[in-house]
């Protein structure tokens, strides 16, 4: 089966040259060839596109229209290579990003500052959701996510580990005492994650767990961190919610020598030979941000 744009560059070349001939020689095909592409397309329309005679040719009626169109079609083509080709030589244009909330807000937001201040052609939409998403399905180039990774025919670059801290405000420490072993939370407020499957136990990468208990708990991490400062509770949530209050002296890390379990964090992106450059710039940049 011949290519139909194949088909219609040969008519136009046969049209543009005046001859099946010329035609030939400027596609590096036979002039059998190209009259079997021009009346591939005949076949195709249902009607004669050009009147020969061993001495001339001239386009019908129909081959007047279809030729023009032809044309039109095939300068649009030509656009649409020359811009994919321009997409490709620079990182320009939008990306389309998703990231878990927490890690979105507290750490990927204000690295995107910095690396579109390094490209300043390129647009970010970045989505936050604590939700699984199908990349290609719904549009995205790239996605963070935390956590183990089904198999799938996406890339997945490791970045560095989403790490677990528990803590605590100075207030309540005062007044409750700081556990020096995990077993010594089962007599503290423990605040407690509500989409966490076991809540009320708390798992340290030792392997030991501990039944905890509380009076709050909220679906969200911003939520349990204020609750925390409140003097409500000890926390475990991701060390990038709580370093910034750990280093400020707002919250004090319990148990530093008992470390929590961390969850495998990856950069996602469907396989392609030859990414555009915005998507290879923002895989380069994440890479050296967060590996």
């Amino acid at each position: 089966m011949l290519d139909l744009c194949s088909s219609m560059a040969i008519f136009v070349q046969a049209v543009d040259k005046g001859s099946f001939t010329a035609a030939a020689d400027a596609c590096g095909l036979s002039a059998t060839m190209v009259g079997k592409h021009v009346r591939a397309l005949e076949a195709r329309v249902g009607a004669r596109l050009l009147n020969r005679t061993t001495r001339q040719q001239s386009l019908t009626e129909v081959g007047r229209i279809y030729y023009q169109h032809c044309r039109q079609l095939l300068a649009d083509i030509a656009v649409a290579d020359g811009c994919a080709d321009a997409l490709r030589a620079a990182p320009r244009g939008l990306l389309k990003i998703h990231a878990p909330v927490t890690f979105g807000s507290l750490r990927l937001a204000p690295a995107l500052a910095v690396y579109l201040r390094r490209h300043p052609e390129v647009e970010v939409d970045l989505t936050l959701a604590d939700r699984m998403v199908d990349l290609v399905e719904e549009g995205y180039e790239a996605a963070v996510r935390i956590g183990e990774l089904a198999d799938s025919s996406l890339v997945a670059r490791p970045l560095q580990p989403y790490r677990m801290w528990l803590c605590a405000a100075p207030a309540y420490l005062a007044e409750r005492g700081a556990p020096s072993e995990p077993a010594q939370l089962a007599g503290h407020d423990c605040l407690g994650f509500a989409y966490w499957r076991h809540k009320n136990r708390w798992r340290f990468g030792s392997g030991e767990n501990v039944a905890v208990r509380g009076r709050f708990t909220a679906n969200n991490g911003q939520a349990l961190r204020t609750a925390a400062l409140a003097g409500l509770g000890i926390v475990m949530q991701p060390e990038a919610l709580l370093a910034d209050d750990v280093a400020a002296g707002r919250l004090l890390r319990l148990l530093p020598d008992h470390p929590l379990p961390s969850r495998p964090m990856h950069l996602l992106y469907p396989a392609d030979r030859r990414p555009t450059p915005k998507l290879a710039s923002f895989i380069d940049f994440m890479l050296a941000a967060f590996a």
